[in-house]
């Protein structure tokens, strides 16, 4: 699946070309931001009941209370609108463990990611984004930083675990989540596979047992262990 955009209302281009700016780049307040809000939460909800590829301008319009001329202007597509909606998920923090013990970290982690995924409206978000971005520079951006953020927030379990001499110096927190992560979007967009707490329970013990063995050491560090291995 291909996004198409089709934005409306903005500077000039190269050429004096009339080109707009990408949907959610700009934050506007007062009524603006209440109608935003408002045809964002409507897109959310009928996500949660509908197929992506079913969604309407004029079903997410009805259901926000706007017209749908007001959403076409805004946002030109429900590809800009998906977008849009995709940059406010990425503003939200997501519930990070911190329980002092790193196994129990990342399997409350990995088990509050398949929670969150279980929600049929963030699936088809992030599923849309994932299919343009192959082919789209605006999405591939989005989905970079959503995914890039999302990571850093959560590496502060190795961080505090390799703090605690719980992990190998040298370990590079976000390759832990990584590892950890990779099982559960390698199943929704490429098997089509199910995600469940016994793929999260998995997912944590494959990145602990990868983590603690020194897998996930890099640069310098790596060359380090490798010399105190071989000179004990």
């Amino acid at each position: 699946m291909q996004l198409k955009f089709s934005y409306f209302g903005a500077g000039a281009g190269a050429g004096g070309r009339r080109v707009a700016a990408q949907p959610g780049t700009l934050r506007p307040g007062g009524r603006t931001a209440r109608v935003r809000d408002s045809v964002l939460a409507a897109l959310q909800a009928t996500l949660s009941e509908t197929r992506y590829r079913d969604v309407t301008v004029e079903q997410v319009a009805q259901r926000a209370g706007v017209a749908k001329t007001t959403v076409y202007r805004r946002w030109g597509s429900i590809e800009g609108l998906v977008l849009d909606l995709m940059r406010d998920l990425s503003d939200t923090r997501i519930p990070v463990p911190d329980t002092g013990d790193l196994d129990t970290d990342l399997h409350g982690l990995a088990r509050g990611i398949v929670a969150i995924y279980q929600d049929q409206a963030i699936r088809a978000v992030i599923g849309a984004v994932v299919a343009a971005a192959e082919h789209i520079p605006e999405a591939r951006q989005t989905l970079t930083e959503f995914f890039a953020g999302r990571t850093a927030q959560a590496a502060v379990i190795a961080e505090r675990a390799i703090a605690r001499g719980d992990l190998p110096s040298g370990t590079d927190p976000v390759e832990v989540i990584r590892m950890m992560a990779a099982p559960f979007y390698y199943r929704m967009f490429i098997t089509g596979e199910p995600i469940d707490t016994d793929v999260a329970d998995r997912a944590a013990a494959t990145a602990l047992t990868a983590a603690r063995a020194g897998v996930l050491v890099t640069g310098a560090q790596q060359g380090v262990r490798g010399t105190r291995s071989a000179n004990p």
